[in-house]
């Protein structure tokens, strides 16, 4: 029997909605982040709803928030076993907390599933109004506080409502921290390049069938004066607001290809490449100068793409990886599985590689379903001549199994953590 949303008399209830409000959400938030709850949250804004109150009328946005409202209470209580709250959070916007055990891919599909049923026609006395609602999804990480949780909710919010072709965002990377305003990162972020405090780590990759070291993948940390270090998402994501992300990534690559010119030549190096990155027109000359500048050789080199990347527009992003794969690069598509993957990506692009998303691992050992996704998409990528990289492994239970079922190459704490480029060439060279 799925669980009743809580009606706990405390609970101040809006009037047009008769949802709690933000600081119901809030008190309930930090009651569940005490008891040690995993805590998933979807915060929901039905874009340009101001517009629908001008064309309507005030009585016909009321009666849209009313049935939004009822709509999203049905559709959590027929969808959640465990504890639940929807609030409204201000204006047009929604907030759904869920204590019910879930993963990453199954609360995607939700949220997915619930915009698809608020976006339905909303018959009004005024007539049929037709909302197009965008959300913002979030897995709380251990030890991170409600007020941290609701103000990456917040950020990622505000950057899905403003893109016109997304409707779903995961509010990634490391929580925000207490006493930096989100502009205050932005202005820091600015001057963090000229100070040296982004630095870059390598994660080590093995191979699957013999724990062989073979390369690794170069990731981005920031090593804020005040906050210690935040981790790639988050600032990718500051990055973003700033509209600082073309600088950021080309000193990263610049300073990851240095760093990684002095290991042995049998190992290899992975990028990861942003939206911003592919969307300027001459990305591949620029990016073919950047590696002549560095004298990093091309046929040690793997890039890496992820399906956001490629939304903008395929066509040309097709267009410059093939550019770089003719120099002699690889291509991985990355995080695959972790969300809704166009397959017609597999035959556009010049791809070598499938990088599973951790997703795809966590549950293998013991979950056949989850073992049945594995080898069907090892089996695709068999078909396609591609090799399968398993991302996330965490225990020798996991690597044997992808080494079993016929993944190539595994990345994850079970052999190493990030490490300086100085530390992976001792590994390497061993």
């Amino acid at each position: 029997m799925p669980a009743a949303q809580p009606d706990e008399p405390d609970f101040a209830r809006d009037a047009v909605t008769g949802l709690p409000g933000r600081e119901a959400a809030r008190a309930r938030l930090e009651a569940w982040l005490a008891d040690g709850a995993q805590v998933h949250a979807l915060l929901i804004a039905l874009r340009r709803f101001d517009a629908v109150n001008l064309a309507y009328g005030a009585s016909a946005g009321d009666a849209a928030l009313a049935e939004v409202a009822a709509r999203l209470k049905h559709f959590a209580a027929d969808e959640l076993d465990g504890r639940w709250l929807a609030a409204r959070s201000a204006g047009g916007q929604f907030l759904l907390l869920s204590a019910d055990p879930c993963s990453r891919e199954r609360w995607q599909v939700f949220a997915a599933q619930l915009l698809e049923m608020l976006a339905r026609p909303i018959s009004t006395a005024a007539g049929t109004l037709r909302l197009s609602p965008r959300a913002a999804l979030l897995r709380g990480l251990g030890g991170e506080s409600a007020d941290s949780m609701l103000d990456r909710l917040g950020q990622a919010l505000a950057t899905v409502t403003a893109q016109a072709g997304r409707r779903l965002l995961w509010a990634d990377g490391e929580p925000t921290r207490a006493g930096r305003s989100a502009a205050q990162l932005e202005a820091d972020l600015l001057h963090a390049l000229d100070r040296g405090e982004i630095e870059v780590v390598y994660q080590p990759q093995f191979a699957c069938a013999d724990n062989r070291l073979t390369g690794a993948e170069a990731l981005a940390r920031w090593n804020h004066p005040l906050l210690g270090r935040i981790g790639a998402g988050a600032l990718f994501a500051i990055a973003e607001r700033a509209d600082h992300v073309p600088q950021l990534s080309q000193a990263i690559a610049r300073q990851a290809l240095a760093g990684a010119r002095g290991w042995p030549m049998d190992m290899r190096l992975s990028l990861n490449i942003t939206p911003n990155d592919l969307a300027v027109s001459d990305f591949a000359d620029q990016f073919s100068a950047l590696l002549a500048e560095t004298g990093f050789p091309a046929w040690r080199l793997t890039l890496e793409v992820t399906e956001q990347v490629l939304l903008a527009d395929v066509s040309h992003a097709a267009q410059a990886l093939g550019l770089l794969a003719a120099q002699g690069m690889r291509i991985a598509l990355d995080d695959f599985g972790a969300g809704f993957c166009n397959f017609r990506y597999l035959k556009l692009l010049p791809l070598h590689y499938l990088k599973l998303d951790r997703s795809m691992i966590d549950g293998v050992v013991g979950d056949a379903r989850d073992l049945a996704v594995l080898r069907a998409i090892v089996a695709m990528a068999g078909a396609l001549d591609l090799k399968v990289i398993a991302e996330g492994v965490e225990s020798e239970a996991q690597r044997a199994l992808a080494a079993a079922e016929g993944c190539a190459f595994y990345q994850g704490f079970l052999r190493a953590q990030p490490m300086s480029a100085a530390e992976f060439g001792e590994l390497a060279r061993g």
